[in-house]
């Protein structure tokens, strides 16, 4: 069996008057994140660490912000999109680990949630969905609460 591994990150900036999701679940907050798309930070790692896991560049260049087709787009369409993309170079999901860096609101109780999202989307079991959330102690953009942060490491396997 051949295996890659892939790194995706992702930032967006915390704005009023937006929705704010992550994970492809949406979050009750007073901000949410300002991106061509929907920016979901989470998914946004995610789908750049399969296409580097697969060689296939990033996220930008398949869904480049410049192309109004990907306007407001839900980031859970991108990923179902990315899923293919690798799949047509003979690669399937092994598991992700990610970590989302956001000093409020509180992530931990969404998780399980985005991990159901996340599995279903790409579809594998729910076991092979690492989701954690941290806080930067107030310290950068994520701490003053101007932004958020996401990492993501994959692992893919060729079929």
């Amino acid at each position: 069996m051949k295996i890659r591994v892939g790194f995706g990150y992702d930032v967006h900036q915390l704005v009023p008057e937006r929705e704010l999701w992550i994970g492809g679940v949406h979050i009750a907050h007073e901000m949410g994140l300002l991106g061509h798309s929907d920016a979901d930070v989470l998914i946004h790692a995610i789908c750049d660490a399969l296409l580097g896991a697969a060689n296939m560049r990033d996220i930008g260049f398949h869904f480049p912000d410049k192309d109004p087709h990907f306007k407001n787009i839900d980031s859970k369409i991108l990923l179902q999109k990315t899923v293919e993309l690798i799949a047509e170079k003979g690669y399937k999901v092994g598991n992700v680990d990610a970590t989302v860096c956001a000093e409020r609101p509180k992530l931990n109780p969404h998780i399980p949630a985005m991990q159901q999202v996340l599995s279903d989307i790409m579809h594998i079991d729910l076991d092979e969905v690492s989701i954690k959330a941290t806080t930067t102690e107030k310290l950068g953009f994520t701490g003053r609460e101007e932004g958020i942060a996401a990492y993501a490491v994959v692992l893919i396997e060729k079929y």
